[in-house]
């Protein structure tokens, strides 16, 4: 069921909470793919009630971004949504989110939202942290979804959630991928066929890495050379950044004693992906 307004949907959900039902959140920008189902499926398994928001944020797009363009069909996404167990569609309007004249922002300070996609995207994480903010308090559920693809996104909410003392509990769940490797992402629909094969050298350079990792090497700057060594071997991909940070504090490390997040951010002509691995010492 779509529901576009929040006095709808608190309507909708106002007997499943004075029930005492559990409620599962996993919100999206919609143009649904694999990976999102697989949160809904997650959601379904542990909670009464499932609702999925479906809403592109532009407070997180940048004038120069994709927001215009970003793909959206809400009636493919609404198939399945169901289908993977979605109870109800949240799919308001821009203006239902911020209604005329909202100037209030949440906003997560500090290394980690300045690193990473904080740093070539300086205003994402404020729109990011501000509508998650937002929808939380709209659907009020029990626990929320998210993918570890978005590592940096899932490190930004769990510090907002533990500075505000929100009631809710973040399940962060394995990257989806598609059968060669690459991450599931809506935008992977921009690429061309050759950008396309060449896209998944993002996941095998984080492979090699974690390879030689697990041999033995901790030293950060090795193994960034590495990552971004075996991307330079496909001619479209202009790198952004390669990175490794300890995780989830994204704080600066040379050498990996615990768990550190390898991350790269790669262009194939218009469109930027992301992709990522955990190294931990087993």
């Amino acid at each position: 069921m779509i529901i576009k307004t929040i006095k709808e949907l608190d309507a909708q959900l106002a007997p499943y909470r004075n029930e005492g039902k559990t409620i599962g959140f996993v919100p999206t920008m919609g143009f649904l793919h694999e990976g999102h189902l697989s949160l809904i499926r997650r959601a379904k398994a542990e909670n009464d009630i499932v609702v999925v928001s479906d809403f592109v944020n532009p407070t997180q797009f940048a004038p120069n971004e994709d927001f215009e363009s970003y793909p959206r069909d809400i009636v493919r996404d609404e198939e399945l949504a169901t289908s993977a167990g979605a109870d109800f569609i949240f799919h308001p309007s821009v203006s239902e989110i911020y209604p005329e004249g909202s100037s209030t922002f949440v906003e997560v300070e500090g290394d980690i939202t300045k690193v990473l996609c904080g740093e070539s995207r300086p205003s994402h994480f404020k729109g990011v942290t501000t509508v998650v903010a937002i929808l939380f308090n709209i659907v009020k559920a029990n626990k929320a979804y998210f993918g570890q693809k978005d590592a940096q996104q899932v490190a930004v909410l769990l510090q907002m959630v533990r500075d505000l003392h929100m009631n809710i509990e973040l399940v962060v769940c394995p990257i989806i991928r598609e059968e060669d490797g690459l991450a599931m992402s809506s935008r992977n629909t921009y690429l061309s066929d050759e950008a396309r094969k060449q896209s998944v050298v993002l996941n095998q350079s984080l492979l090699l890495a974690e390879g030689v990792f697990n041999n033995g090497e901790n030293s950060t700057n090795k193994l960034i050379k590495i990552i971004a060594d075996k991307i330079n071997e496909m001619p479209l991909a202009e790198i952004d950044y390669v990175s490794i940070y300890d995780y989830p504090s994204l704080k600066v490390i040379t050498k990996i004693n615990q768990q550190a997040l390898a991350a790269v951010a790669v262009k194939f002509g218009n469109t930027r992906l992301i992709d990522n691995i955990i190294l931990k010492r087993i």
